[in-house]
């Protein structure tokens, strides 16, 4: 695998790395990882148990104590997994050190380690090296970070499922189609007198269609798994006291803003991030718009208008009780061009006929979908997430057995190739040679193999790698 990295750095792996592997802080248990060639040597130097390293089996746990043996004082008492390669994450031997999980003991442990031959691992450097020892292609160890991040249950899937390898199965597939396509071009170019099935510019052109459809079914994937991966901002907007910060705590499930029946409570904005419906939306619970004197309320209510111009999505609420208000026409106003939802807030208290009358006036000022609710017992909480659903996703962001495309830099390659391929097939159009079409063929190709890692330069490897946290 590491031959496919252009200009990588020969034995860069001879050195043994170490980590904290788990969330730094106080905790239950806190893993240390050494993964290299001398893991075991390190590991054994500052290990006292039962049996030494070279006598414990490959993947099995063993209860000791991590002792200085600058003083022989012990620092912690641990269980320790030994792991041998190539079976193990990085496909270099492993040692696993479980350790009480103090910032302290943590700090303790590792500075021995990093002190008896391993050296700190870089951000994401353990995972690099399972994608250069071949242990996992490009595209299943950016998915390792996707997984990590993810916010909801369907991301979680989305990325599992590239980390299981299903989007480089169908890069791959979509990769080798082109390159015997080309094998097959040259082939019967070069060596005419051989007993090779001869293949024609009709059949060239009808694989070149045929893969141009499979990597546009992948791409057009890439809006819903984009939601599933990083998700969507509403900002919840509103004039003052009409139900936006109840709506958040409503939403959170938890008392996460501050409810008062004095308006201007919220002067700053409040955000949240909440799975609905499989989609993770950071919801912004903004100060209430309208003319004030205080400066501090004026700060917080620009605050407000600048949220609702960056999010991509508004949540109105309005409130039956007072029905639409001069100030609620200005709010609308300031969300005319988005995705925005009204939820008329407050009917617990309200009459019938005002709510009725609310809902055709906003009919009145625009395309907008109505939510009749009631912070207080709980109506309508349904009806939005129904209607956030369709207006992020088209109503449909499940992932069932489907591979999503949820990478920006995926999508981008796959585009590049299929640009390559449209012009494989006007040069194949305008009568060209078929070495001719092999040309923009192979560019195709090189920019699906860097999907994969099967083409790709270093600096691309260590930006991707970059963005991990240090011990993964």
């Amino acid at each position: 695998m590491s031959d496919c990295i252009k200009g990588a750095i020969p034995g860069r792996n001879t050195e043994t790395i170490a980590a904290i592997s788990t969330p730094f802080g106080t905790g239950g248990i806190g893993i240390i990882r050494i993964s290299g060639p001398e893991a075991f040597s390190v590991a054994d130097k500052i290990f006292r148990g039962r049996k030494r390293l070279s006598e414990i089996r490959s993947h099995s746990v063993v209860h000791g104590k991590i002792t200085d043996p600058a003083d022989g004082h012990m620092v912690d008492e641990v269980l320790l997994v030994k792991m041998d390669a190539p079976n193990t994450f990085t496909g270099e031997d492993t040692v696993e050190i479980n350790c009480h999980g103090g910032i302290v003991v943590l700090s303790r442990v590792l500075s021995l380690v990093l002190r008896h031959g391993a050296r700190a691992a870089q951000a994401g450097e353990f995972t690099k090296r399972a994608f250069i020892n071949g242990r996992m292609d490009l595209a299943q160890a950016e998915a390792v970070i996707d997984l990590i991040n993810s916010k909801t249950d369907e991301g979680s899937r989305a990325a599992a499922a590239q980390l299981q390898g299903k989007l480089s199965e169908r890069i791959g597939t979509a990769r080798r189609k082109m390159i015997e396509l080309i094998a097959r071009i040259e082939a019967s170019i070069e060596y005419p007198e051989e007993d090779i099935e001869e293949i024609t510019g009709e059949m060239v052109h009808k694989g070149i269609i045929e893969i141009k459809e499979e990597l546009g079914r992948t791409a057009r994937g890439f809006e819903r798994g984009r939601l599933l991966r990083e998700g969507i901002t509403a900002a919840i907007i509103g004039k003052p006291n009409a139900g936006k910060s109840s709506l958040l705590n409503a939403l959170a499930g938890s008392s996460r803003a501050i409810v008062t029946d004095i308006p201007g409570t919220t002067r700053d904005i409040i955000e949240e991030y909440i799975n609905i419906k499989g989609i993770p939306v950071r919801f912004l619970d903004t100060a209430g718009i309208r003319s004030t004197d205080d400066p501090v309320e004026s700060i917080g209510v620009e605050k407000a208008r600048v949220a609702a111009a960056e999010a991509e999505l508004v949540i109105i609420v309005l409130d039956a009780q007072t029905g639409i208000t001069d100030e609620d026409r200005e709010v609308m106003k300031t969300s005319r061009d988005k995705k925005t939802i009204v939820m008329v807030n407050k009917t617990d208290v309200a009459d019938d006929r005002m709510v009725e009358a609310m809902q055709e006036q906003i009919g009145d000022s625009g395309n907008m979908p109505v939510v009749v609710a009631s912070m207080i017992d709980g109506t309508g909480m349904d009806d939005l997430a129904d209607k956030i659903e369709e207006l992020a996703a088209g109503g449909n962001i499940t992932t069932n057995s489907e591979v999503l495309l949820t990478n920006a830099r995926h999508r981008q390659l796959i585009e590049d190739a299929i640009i390559r391929l449209d012009s494989a097939e006007a040069a194949y159009r305008s009568g060209l040679p078929l070495d001719f079409v092999t040309i923009d063929i192979r560019d195709a190709a090189e920019a699906l193999g860097q999907i994969t890692g099967e083409s790709v330069g270093e600096d691309v490897v260590n930006e991707i790698f970059s963005q991990f946290c240090v011990g993964k």
